[in-house]
């Protein structure tokens, strides 16, 4: 990586862009703050330590083409933070790939991240672009869990992620995303199975699952569908994908008075931690991926920028539209994440 390399930021004063921009800094890139907000982006630039008179605003919105343009002008990646990403995403992505740039974004909206795979694969690969969508907690981590755990297993029969958060506190932002996804699917619930994407319309099933201590066995709302049904099917031949909440989080979720996070350190993370489970099956044989941690907003820094430093050094599996565990290298990627993310010891990559 050259020493001070631009990322332009776009959502930068968002709750997840602050962490972004953080973790850019702290990783020695420097970060263009975008988004519509003008406003918002000076007070950030003003409240960062070292950063005023440093740092550029450049503010810009999805419906003004030049504006993007002039947001991405001389960067040398971008990272969208600004949901609903069924609004942004596109826009954004046509801007990197008219500026020649690597695109990534934090989308948890499974809609918004199939679109992304659906209209830019043939194009990002024929322009020899980058475009890591979903590279955050949902999507992007439960990704690089499961590639892991496969190891050398070309196929599986199914793939369950667990998630056992504490609680979920969440943001305006992740509210109006999931609204967006709510009315793109009338109301309906949907899932991962015999290969393809199905809506329905059945009740919620609450399951019971054995989380590794000391989290223990858990009740889980099954079928709490995420992002990772569009991520790890992308690439890996899993017939099922699965992915369930913790009751506690869900309800969270659920109720409209659970407030947004609160600041718990002096990074900014709040309280909340998690556990995520990963368990891999083919035939009889289970292989597991665990990873421990502290507040899925702030955890998605580390792992978005660890995309952008990987993408531009070069330490990249393919080109143009790809998820987290097909681009990188999944083991070797999660280990980076130290000391955000503990990860239980990895699964050998012999055949079972």
């Amino acid at each position: 990586m050259r020493p001070g390399q631009t990322v332009t930021v776009f959502g930068a004063y968002g709750h997840t862009g602050r962490f972004v921009v953080a973790e850019l800094r702290a990783r020695g890139f420097v970060p263009v703050l975008s988004g519509r907000d003008a406003g918002k982006l000076r007070a950030l630039a003003a409240s960062l330590p070292g950063a005023p008179g440093v740092l550029e605003v450049r503010p810009a919105s999805v419906d003004d083409p030049g504006s993007l343009d002039r947001a991405l002008d001389g960067a040398d990646a971008v990272i969208n933070c600004a949901g609903p990403f069924a609004v942004t995403a596109a826009p954004v992505i046509e801007a990197a790939l008219r500026a020649g740039i690597p695109y990534v974004d934090v989308a948890a909206e499974i809609e918004a991240n199939l679109d992304t795979f659906t209209h830019f694969a043939d194009r990002a690969r024929a322009a020899g672009a980058v475009i890591v969508p979903a590279m955050a907690f949902y999507g992007g981590l439960g990704d690089l869990l499961a590639t892991a755990a496969m190891g050398d297993w070309t196929s599986a029969d199914e793939v369950n992620i667990a998630y056992g958060l504490s609680g979920w506190h969440p943001t305006p932002g992740t509210r109006v995303a999931g609204t967006v996804s709510r009315e793109r699917r009338a109301g309906r619930r949907v899932r991962y199975t015999e290969g393809r994407l199905e809506y329905h319309d059945d009740e919620t099933t609450l399951l019971t699952w054995p989380f590794p201590e000391p989290m223990g066995t858990r009740e889980v709302v099954g079928e709490f569908t995420m992002a990772d049904v569009v991520t790890v099917p992308s690439h890996l031949s899993v017939p099922e994908v699965r992915t369930h909440m913790t009751t506690e989080a869900a309800g969270d979720l659920a109720a409209p008075d659970t407030p947004a996070p609160t600041a718990a350190d002096r990074n900014g993370r709040s309280e909340q931690t998690f556990l995520v489970d990963v368990v891999v099956r083919r035939g009889d044989t289970e292989r597991r991926a665990v990873a421990r941690g502290r507040d899925i907003y702030a955890v998605t820094a580390p792992l978005v920028v660890e995309a952008v430093h990987r993408v531009l050094t070069g330490r990249t599996r393919t080109l143009g539209v790809a998820s987290a565990g097909r681009i990188f290298d999944a083991p070797d990627f999660l280990r980076a994440l130290s000391p955000h993310v503990t990860l239980d010891p990895l699964p050998s990559a012999s055949v079972s």
